[in-house]
């Protein structure tokens, strides 16, 4: 009985030996398939870099012009300085600074990495990568802004792609700075579309005006009074008019502080705020596999709070890429595409985009009949549909300059997003910068 216990136990523990392995390799094997690429992808993998580089990859824009290539073992890119500045976020610099850059983002496609031969690649040359951005595009957002600070993007909203992501400040990766401590270089690395958020001042008011659209009674019949402000609780919501008696549509136009205000306070906090993060602003949401800021939504203790909450102003932040992927949904009947910047392709290519409906298609139709531009004399040829914000953000510099919206010209689905760092008014600084870029797309 002694040997045939000892045996027992012996295999037992044998038993238990290979299932700790079966186990082992399980979990590693699981591991290896979640974070492989990322492992490949690390600074230390010499057969892709060279001091920490990248080193290896092509990176083309959507029309095959190349952004980033390899020229006698080290990084070079496009012939064109002022190409070079204009895509600097979507591609990357050499130092792997720019976070969004696909050097860096996309690393592992460059590398050609896959599961099987990891990092390997033919000839160890990596692989041809192509965005979405036309580099033209870029070129002449970045032209438009004009040195200021700020944030220009086009994507195409039946697709999800980004056409142009510019932000400024920026720099030429062939020709970086010596010293980037110059106020000048200020959140250089920064994608000021994805990773920012701002005050997004009166835009905001196409989510309350939403919100309202479902919750509020007879909200087309409803009238205001606007003599240029109005008492709440002893403070005062300001209005930049006084448009006497209106309602919601011509409260739109005129971007009316007391329409939006009084709505908020009609629908109460929590509802603002139900609204702000069914739309995905003020969360994350995902570009090409990249977090954007967040934004945030708070729901205000006392109704003045509310009340310019509800046009955009108090602690509201929105991002950029998030407000693009929102004005974008109301173009596509409520249906919001994925944004991407990385061209998909093979089997990936052939399928649509991931998309989700987050407006009910009616309340996408009526917010379009709120935004259509009546004066189109400021954009010749352009189909749009368009909101403008001035965020206030300060008693002693000026306030951010917003346009938001899109164009329904045949062939050219196009959803925008501009915001200019305290660039003043909205409508004045910011429509001219997307009117620019909107007609060299429809060229």
């Amino acid at each position: 009985m002694t040997v045939i216990n000892r045996v027992k136990k012996r295999a037992l523990s044998v038993l238990l030996l290979v299932a700790v392995a079966i186990l082992g390799m399980g979990y590693y094997t699981v591991r290896y398939v979640i974070f492989g690429a990322d492992w490949a992808s690390a600074p230390f993998n010499a057969t892709a870099f060279r001091r920490g580089v990248l080193a290896v990859g092509v990176v083309n824009d959507r029309n095959g012009v190349e952004l980033a290539g390899v020229t006698d073992g080290r990084r070079s890119f496009a012939d064109s300085a002022e190409v070079r500045r204009a895509t600097l976020h979507a591609v990357g610099d050499t130092e792997g600074n720019v976070g969004t850059g696909a050097l860096v983002a996309f690393a592992p496609e460059l590398m050609g990495y896959n599961l099987i031969t990891g990092s390997y690649s033919v000839g160890g040359s990596g692989r041809r990568v192509s965005l979405t951005v036309d580099s033209n595009l870029n070129a002449t957002a970045l032209r438009a802004l004009d040195g200021r600070r700020g944030v220009v993007m086009v994507s195409n909203y039946k697709t999800g792609e980004i056409l142009c992501m510019v932000s400024s400040p920026t720099f030429d990766p062939a020709n970086p700075p010596d010293n980037f401590a110059s106020s000048s270089y200020e959140g250089v690395f920064l994608n000021r579309g994805i990773q920012s958020d701002y005050t997004p001042g009166s835009v905001f008011k196409l989510v309350t005006a939403a919100a309202a659209i479902e919750k509020v009674r007879n909200v087309y019949t409803q009238t205001f009074v606007c003599t240029g402000s109005m008492e709440i609780g002893g403070d005062l919501l300001i209005c930049p008019g006084q448009h006497g008696s209106i309602d919601i549509e011509r409260g739109m136009q005129v971007s009316c502080n007391i329409v939006y205000g009084s709505l908020a306070m009609e629908m109460s906090a929590d509802i603002m705020a139900e609204y702000t993060a069914k739309y995905g602003l003020s969360s994350r949401n995902s570009v090409s596999g990249i977090n954007t800021a967040s934004g945030n939504f708070d729901r205000a203790s006392s109704n003045i709070n509310l009340a310019w909450s509800g046009v955009g102003q108090y602690r509201n932040l929105v991002c950029p890429a998030s407000m693009l992927r929102f004005v974008g949904a109301i173009a596509n009947d409520g249906t919001a595409v994925e944004l991407h910047y990385l061209k998909r392709t093979g089997i990936f290519g052939a399928l649509p985009a991931s998309s989700s409906r987050i407006i009910n298609r009616s309340t996408a139709l009526q917010l379009s009949d709120l935004i259509e531009i009546q004066n189109r004399d400021s954009f010749p040829g352009l189909e749009i549909y368009a909101k403008s914000g001035t965020a206030q953000v300060g008693s002693n510099v000026e306030p951010h300059a917003w346009y938001v919206g899109y164009i329904t010209n045949p062939g050219y689905p196009l959803a925008f997003v501009v915001v200019v760092e305290n660039g003043g008014g909205g409508f004045a600084v910011a429509s001219p910068i997307a009117n620019r870029v909107l007609q060299e797309a429809i060229k």
